[in-house]
């Protein structure tokens, strides 16, 4: 794999993410240093420090010698987690209100595009695609603060809603992102932060406890398709 240590291992980390969020990689599935290398092409170092990364946004849980698992987020955290997620994006709207130049308007709106096309595909593709448009909310701010913990706490909530979630059609939250984006152009910001609180208590409320069925687990046949993509 080409390039620097920083540039693998952020590599390393986005594979890693979007195979956990589309439930390709389910909490408890180990993480060994020695198979993502393989998969990766790169050091146990690299792919520890990754490992490091992912565990710091929570999506990865270190344990005892150097053991990496997916993480498995309790049902009690889960609210709590929304909850800050909640209050931390009523800042990211605040900012944006009135502030969104024509560029990041089309930016916005090809991604909320994207989401309309992979409506009616997998929930799991939905979930990250939804994710991605927090994220990119929060980069627009060109607050590095905003968009560390947005990020972190996204993909910690994208994490919890791939293991939780009732089954739900994405229509609604695509135009509940547009509603969003409308309310920031027209520089509401009242009506932005109203629009985000209702946007995600109910993305929250999708979320119930399901039972997993095991499954083989072969990390790196897994993490094939996405290292190729």
């Amino acid at each position: 794999m080409a390039g620097t240590p920083i540039n693998r291992v952020e590599t390393i980390c986005r594979t890693l993410r979007r195979a956990i969020i589309e439930r390709a990689l389910i909490p408890g599935d180990r993480l060994p240093e020695d198979a993502l290398g393989e998969r990766f092409g790169v050091s146990r170092t690299i792919a520890r420090q990754a490992l490091g990364q992912l565990a710091g946004e929570g999506l990865v849980e270190l344990r005892r010698n150097r053991i990496a698992v997916v993480a498995s987020p309790s049902w009690e955290e889960a609210r709590d987690t929304f909850d800050v997620r909640i209050s931390l994006e009523r800042l990211v709207v605040r900012r944006l209100a009135g502030r969104l130049d024509a560029e990041r308007q089309a930016a916005l709106e090809a991604h909320i595009a994207g989401e309309e096309r992979a409506g009616g595909g997998p929930e799991a593709t939905s979930i990250r695609l939804a994710t991605e448009f927090h994220l990119l909310l929060a980069e627009m701010t060109g607050s590095p603060v905003l968009s560390r913990y947005v990020a972190e706490l996204g993909y910690r909530c994208a994490l919890i809603l791939s293991l939780y979630s009732r089954p739900h059609s994405s229509d609604c939250a695509v135009s509940e992102h547009r509603e969003i984006v409308a309310a920031l152009v027209a520089g509401d910001a009242e009506r932005a932060v109203a629009l985000m609180d209702h946007h995600l208590d109910a993305v929250a409320e999708r979320a119930r406890i399901v039972t997993e069925p095991q499954r083989e687990r072969d990390l790196v046949r897994l993490l094939a398709p996405y290292v190729e993509a």
